[in-house]
């Protein structure tokens, strides 16, 4: 089947390592992408919403790739949803794509925000929760991935501390755990966000039926976090 020929056509989990395969561009972060494929894909295929119809919509519900490193998975997601055309995903990368090493909010259909750099994301979605709240939207729900190795970072630390006290309950956060990180945390990743007064999970990060009911775990007054073990960084 040739790109032309996909246009229109519904896409699946099955066909995202085909997607990804579609983008040869120098990629230095390749575990960093396949590590949040099915995470990407639980909450775009059944959690989200969102589309490419809702782009502008203010109730629309907010997803925010903190973990923009590696955003192939992202790209693939987006192309199998329609954000984006599957023709976009051979030029990865090149000088005149829109589909750079980390992605931009400007070139991308349906990015909320540019990222890659660790530990920007969860405090952004802090604000856009505290954002959403002011302004009485307490429909759209906000959530954020991030990856544990981001976790090394000090902003990220005094999101987590802010946002269990402030009670955003519509925030919702997904660490991609590959055992990456420098810094071990006693009693775990979740143990650090439950100090803070967040509803916490972890999960096998592959597992779709397992996800999905932890996205969907009720927390009602208080943020929650799904941490998503998948198997370590292997390089």
């Amino acid at each position: 089947m040739t790109i032309t020929e996909e246009r229109g056509r519904a896409y699946t989990h099955a066909d995202l390592p085909r997607l990804m395969g579609l983008m040869t561009g120098d990629e230095k972060h390749g575990p960093a992408a396949t590590s949040t494929l099915d995470v990407l894909w639980v909450l775009y295929d059944r959690v989200l919403r969102v589309g490419p119809e809702r782009a502008a919509d203010p109730d629309r519900d907010r997803f925010l790739l903190s973990k923009g490193h590696g955003p192939m998975a992202y790209y693939a997601v987006l192309a199998a949803k329609g954000f984006v055309p599957v023709a976009w995903l051979p030029g990865f990368g090149s000088y005149d794509s829109p589909l750079g090493h980390h992605p931009d909010r400007v070139l991308v259909p349906g990015a909320e925000i540019g990222s890659g750099s660790l530990g920007h994301g969860l405090p952004i979605a802090v604000g856009t929760a505290l954002g959403l709240r002011a302004q009485g939207r307490t429909g759209p729900a906000v959530w954020v991935v991030v990856g544990d190795a981001e976790l090394d970072e000090g902003s990220n630390h005094e999101a987590i501390a802010f946002a269990g006290p402030a009670g955003l309950e519509r925030l919702h956060t997904v660490v991609v755990d590959n055992a990456s990180a420098s810094h071990a945390r006693p009693g775990g990743i979740a143990a650090r966000f439950e100090a803070a007064g967040w509803s916490a999970v972890t999960v096998d990060g592959r597992d779709h039926a397992a996800l999905y009911a932890a996205f969907t775990a009720a927390h009602p007054g208080r943020p929650h976090v799904v941490v998503a073990r998948v198997e370590p960084k292997s390089d």
